[in-house]
C-alpha cells in the first residue's frame, strides 16, 4: 500500500499505462484504417473519426475503477455482468472470444504489411528488384499526374497519364514475386523466437522511439502539406468534415461500412479497453490501494490513485486523437484526391503515396522505415497484452490452474505461438487491409457489450465511497450509450450486405 501523490509532478511521475497504451496504439487502426477512411471518404467522416477516439475514454476509466476497487483481473469483472452463459461462462467472455480470434486475423494482416514493407525496401529477389521498379515508376507517375492536374496543367498530366498506362500495363505483364512470402516467414519466425526468450521489451523500446519519430515525421508532413497548393486543406474541407454527414457510397461500396470497423480500432479499440486494466495493475495501482476494505484510509488512498489513472487516461485519449486525426487528414488530402484506396499487395505503397507530395525522392524511404516501426512495435504490443488476457481466459473457463506463475508460463506460450498463427493467416489470407477491418468490425460489435458492462459496474458495483459526480455519470452514458450505437450499426449494416449479396 502507498499514499497517492498530492502534486501534479509527483502524478506525472507516476502515469504510464496511458502512455504505453498510447504509443502501441500508433499501428494498424492509425497507419491503415485511418487513412484508408480519408482515401474512401475524403474528409466528410472527419468527425465519426474524432468521436471515435474521444468518446472511449470515459469507459476506460470505468473499466479501471472497477479493476483498483475489488482487484479482479478485467476478464473476470466482465463475466460477473449478468446475461445468458454458455458451459458456466457468460456473454461477455465469449464475445472477447470471438473478438480474440479476429485479432489474431488482424495481427495476420499487420504481418503481411511487415513483410510488404521490407519486400519493398530491401527484395531479396531479382524479380522482386524489378517488381519495385517497375510499380515505384508507376506510384511516382501516378502522383505527378495528379499534382500537375491540380495545378491546372492538363497537358502535362495527359502525357503523365500516358506514361502511367504504360507501366501499369507493364507491371500486370509481371510475375508476382516471392519475396513478401519470404519476409513473412522470417519475421514471423524471428518475432517467435524473440518473444519466447523474453527479448520484447528491447524490441518495444526501440519500436516506441521509431514509433515517436514517424509520428512526428506525419504530424510535419501534415502541416507542410499546407504550403503545397496542389494539396493543402482548405478552411472548408475541414470545417465540411466536422459536420455529421455519410459520404455517398462508391463502387456499390459504402465508406461508412470502412469507418465503423475503423471506429472499433482507432483510438483505444475494444481490445485495448479490455487489457487496459492489466497495465494499471502492472503499474502498481493496484497494490497501491491494496486490499479493499471498510477503513477510511483504504478509500483516501482509492480515489487518490483513482485519480492519477484518471490523468493517465486523459492524457493518452489527447496523445492518440491528434495522432488518428492526423493520418485520417493526410490520407484524405492526398489517397482520396489521388483515387487510391489501400488494399492487397500494393497496400504498402498506396500508403507510402501519402508522403510524396513532401518528401519527394524521399518518401519511400521514410515511409518504409516508419511503416515497419509501426506495424512491428503493434505485433508486439499485441502478443504481450493479448497473452496476458488469453491466459487470463483460460484460467477462467478452468483449462489451465487459476495461479499468477500458471498465468505467467502461459502467457510466454502465447506470447510465443501468436506470430506463428498470425504467420499462417497472413500466407493464406494475404489481404491486410481486409484482414484488419475484419477484427474492426468485430470491435465495433464489441463495443456494445462494453457499453452495458460500464453501466453495469457504475451503478451495481461501484463502491459508494468511490461514486463519481453527475456530469461524470452524463459522460459515461454518452460513452455507453455511443458504444452501443455503434455496435447495432454495425451489426445492421453486416445483415445488409449478406441479405443485398444473396
Amino acid at each position: 500500500m502507498q499514499s497517492p501523490p498530492t502534486t501534479l509532478r509527483e502524478t506525472l511521475a507516476h502515469l504510464g499505462p496511458g502512455i504505453i497504451l498510447a504509443s502501441s496504439i500508433v499501428g494498424s487502426g492509425e497507419l491503415i484504417a485511418a487513412t484508408t477512411v480519408g482515401a474512401e471518404a475524403g474528409f466528410i467522416l472527419l468527425w465519426l473519426i474524432v468521436i471515435g477516439c474521444g468518446i472511449k475514454v470515459a469507459a476506460q476509466i470505468e473499466i479501471g475503477r472497477h479493476t483498483l476497487t475489488w482487484g479482479r483481473t478485467p476478464l473476470a469483472a466482465f463475466d460477473r455482468v449478468p446475461g445468458p452463459r454458455l458451459g458456466g461462462l457468460g456473454w461477455i467472455y465469449w464475445g472477447w472470444a470471438i473478438m480474440t480470434a479476429l485479432v489474431i486475423v488482424q495481427q495476420g494482416g499487420i504481418l503481411a504489411g511487415v513483410a510488404q514493407t521490407l519486400a519493398a525496401g530491401a527484395p531479396v529477389t531479382a524479380a522482386g528488384r524489378e517488381w519495385n521498379r517497375v510499380h515505384d515508376a508507376a506510384a511516382a507517375t501516378r502522383i505527378e499526374a495528379a499534382a500537375a492536374r491540380r495545378n491546372g496543367a492538363a497537358a502535362e498530366a495527359d502525357v503523365l497519364d500516358r506514361r502511367l498506362a504504360g507501366l501499369e500495363a507493364e507491371a500486370r505483364g509481371l510475375p508476382a514475386p516471392g519475396d513478401e512470402t519470404v519476409w513473412a516467414v522470417i519475421v514471423g519466425v524471428v518475432t517467435s523466437i524473440l518473444l519466447s526468450i523474453g527479448r520484447y521489451r528491447v524490441i518495444e523500446r526501440v519500436s516506441i522511439v521509431l514509433v515517436g519519430t514517424f509520428t512526428l515525421v506525419t504530424l510535419l508532413a501534415l502541416l507542410l502539406l499546407q504550403f503545397e497548393p496542389a494539396w493543402a486543406i482548405s478552411a472548408r474541407e475541414l470545417a465540411s468534415g466536422l459536420v455529421p454527414s455519410i459520404p455517398p457510397a462508391l463502387g456499390g461500396r459504402s465508406p461508412l461500412m470502412t469507418a465503423l470497423a475503423t471506429f472499433g480500432i482507432i483510438g483505444v479499440g475494444a481490445s485495448e479497453l479490455m487489457f487496459y486494466p492489466y497495465w494499471c495493475l502492472e503499474k502498481g495501482y493496484g497494490r497501491a490501494v491494496g486490499p479493499r476494505d471498510e477503513s477510511s484510509a483504504w478509500a483516501e488512498r482509492a480515489r487518490g490513485w483513482l485519480r492519477v489513472m484518471q490523468v493517465d487516461a486523459w492524457a493518452s485519449m489527447v496523445v492518440y486523437t491528434v495522432v488518428t486525426v492526423a493520418f485520417y487528414l493526410l490520407g484524405a488530402a492526398t489517397l482520396g484526391r489521388l483515387g487510391l484506396r489501400p488494399g492487397g499487395g500494393e497496400m504498402v505503397r498506396a500508403l507510402g503515396a501519402m508522403y510524396a507530395p513532401v518528401f519527394g525522392a524521399w518518401a519511400e524511404e521514410v515511409f518504409l522505415v516508419g511503416a515497419f516501426a509501426v506495424l512491428y512495435s503493434t505485433l508486439f504490443a499485441a502478443a504481450d497484452g493479448n497473452a496476458r488476457i488469453v491466459a487470463d481466459g483460460l484460467a477462467l473457463a478452468g483449462w489451465i490452474p487459476g495461479t499468477d506463475d500458471a498465468r505467467r508460463v502461459w502467457s510466454r506460450r502465447i506470447a510465443t505461438a501468436w506470430p506463428l498463427v498470425a504467420l499462417v493467416l497472413a500466407l493464406l489470407i494475404r489481404e491486410p487491409v481486409g484482414m484488419v477491418l475484419a477484427s474492426g468490425a468485430m470491435q465495433a460489435v464489441m463495443l456494445t457489450a462494453l457499453g452495458v458492462a460500464v453501466i453495469w459496474f457504475r451503478y451495481r458495483a461501484t463502491d459508494p465511497r468511490l461514486t463519481p459526480s453527475k456530469p461524470w455519470d452524463l459522460l459515461l452514458w454518452l460513452s455507453a450509450a455511443g458504444f452501443i450505437m455503434v455496435g447495432l450499426w454495425t451489426v445492421w449494416q453486416k445483415l445488409q450486405g449478406i441479405m443485398a449479396a444473396q
